[in-house]
């Protein structure tokens, strides 16, 4: 019998939710905002679906990942996500599409992409017929305009020239 009584113990353990939502008066507000308004993309609007169901405060139904699962067409694993990354990075960083921590400094300005181009218009290098993205983005760093500059950069930079280059 205390071997049963274990077992259910350990049971009782993994269906407990490690990542509990509470949301806040100004937090479920907000979520109600914007799903009410409908101006927010389709995921968006389901991660603040999801984190108004899962709310476990006094306002909140507090709805189990299986119910959540269920009612809006994801995985058990999906609902758990939202709980985790709202614990992680909060309201903004769980229903937004990109993560908080994906923002990047732009390589070139205005006079570096100038340089790029000058370059990209020049005679390609001997023994080539016309210069690469790859060699562009070497012959830059070599000249000192950017440490390292990659060839998807050079690709989006001359793209947005409406030039013929690319």
């Amino acid at each position: 019998p205390s071997w049963f009584q274990s077992v259910d113990q350990c049971f009782d353990l993994m269906a407990k939710k490690t990542n509990r939502v509470e949301l806040s008066e100004e937090q479920r507000s907000r979520l109600l905002e914007w799903v009410g308004r409908g101006e927010r993309p389709a995921r968006e609007q389901r991660r603040a679906r999801v984190l108004l169901k899962a709310d476990e405060g006094p306002e909140g139904p507090a709805w189990s990942d299986e119910r959540i699962a269920e009612a809006f067409e994801l995985s058990k694993g999906g609902a758990q996500g939202i709980r985790r990354r709202f614990c992680e990075r909060g309201l903004e960083g769980t229903v937004k599409r990109k993560s908080l921590g994906r923002e990047y400094d732009r390589k070139l300005d205005g006079e570096k992409e100038a340089e790029l181009i000058r370059l990209a218009c020049s005679e390609a290098p001997e023994g080539r017929s016309e210069w690469s993205l790859r060699l562009l983005s070497d012959r830059v760093a070599q000249l000192g305009v950017v440490d390292t500059l990659s060839h998807e950069t050079v690709r989006r930079t001359l793209k947005k020239t409406d030039s013929s280059l690319i």
